[in-house]
């Protein structure tokens, strides 16, 4: 619960800051853009096709693991909604430049500790984030950082293709620089810090272990 609320404060806080954000919110800034969707609703949907990726990566059928990743990513995308309603509320969007670009960096480092927390805890957490514990443990030896930058590849499509056919570049600026260089960083270092006792549990079949280890 402290993960999925401190993701969604994060994220509110990019989204109402409007200087940039982590790169699949802003994959979600410019369809609501370009299309008009929820924002909120866009990240459920998202969410469920990460939710379908992850059952190919771990190349079976885990019916616990996708119902509660669904289940995360539709209150995910509701208190995003509620976070980005309060931020603007409070006049967040009217703040300085300056001071709304240091409060969206602060968005991208208070997810990138969220995901940290509950990627270690390894209970119910974001199909996205489950899909880069899943590329980093899985296939990548354990590197956060590449994870990261592989996960990092839809929401960037999906961004060139809004931006093509709406002619409009929305949630880009200096947090969403700062979440593809640091959020990875940032992930690894939370592991350290950020309540160290909790120690990473990802399992995998002894048959899926043997093929991350070949």
């Amino acid at each position: 619960m402290i993960g999925l609320l401190l993701n969604a404060f994060g994220q509110g806080l990019c989204i109402v800051g409007a200087m940039g954000s982590g790169i699949w919110t802003a994959a979600a800034i410019n369809l609501n853009a370009w299309q008009n969707w929820d924002i909120g609703i866009i990240l459920i949907i998202s969410g469920f096709l990460n939710a379908l990726t992850n059952q190919f990566l771990i190349k079976h059928i885990d019916l616990p693991r996708f119902i509660g990743e669904i289940i995360y990513a539709i209150f995910y995308g509701y208190f995003v909604n509620i976070f980005t309603w309060l931020f603007t509320t409070l006049g967040v969007g009217t703040w300085p430049v300056v001071a709304r670009g240091l409060v969206s960096c602060f968005g991208v480092v208070s997810f990138g500790i969220a995901i940290s927390l509950y990627q270690r805890a390894n209970i119910i957490m974001h199909p996205n984030d489950d899909t880069t514990n899943i590329l980093r443990f899985l296939y990548l030896r354990g590197n956060a950082t590449a994870a990261q930058m592989i996960d990092f590849i839809p929401p960037i499509v999906v961004i060139i293709i809004a931006y093509f056919s709406s002619g409009r570049l929305l949630g880009i600026n200096v947090a969403t620089i700062f979440s593809i260089l640091f959020n990875g960083v940032i992930i690894a270092w939370a592991d350290k810090h950020i309540w160290p006792q909790l120690k990473h549990n990802f399992k995998v079949s002894d048959q899926l272990e043997k093929v991350s280890q070949d």
